[in-house]
């Protein structure tokens, strides 16, 4: 990742953290249960109601890349709630 663009995300990241963190906390504790072959499942509901969902079978390459962004997501303090 380009240093500056890393520069520019962090503090949209924290911000993301203070927001959410129920959210984050989860992937936290989620991603501790990922393994290969696992499925991920995405959906989003617009204000409509409409409902997009799609999903992946994880490979070794994505769990190599979640731990990797994982870490960059780190919450303070290491706890993860389950919700």
């Amino acid at each position: 990742m380009d240093p500056m663009a890393f520069l520019k995300f962090r503090p949209m990241l924290e911000q993301f953290r203070e927001r959410h963190p129920k959210f984050v906390s989860f992937f936290g504790f989620a991603g501790q249960h990922i393994k290969e072959d696992s499925l991920l499942e995405i959906s989003v509901t617009d204000p409509d109601g409409k409902k997009i969902v799609t999903n992946i079978r994880v490979s070794p390459e994505d769990i190599a890349l979640f731990q990797t962004f994982g870490s960059m997501l780190h919450t303070k303090g290491g706890s993860h709630d389950k919700t």
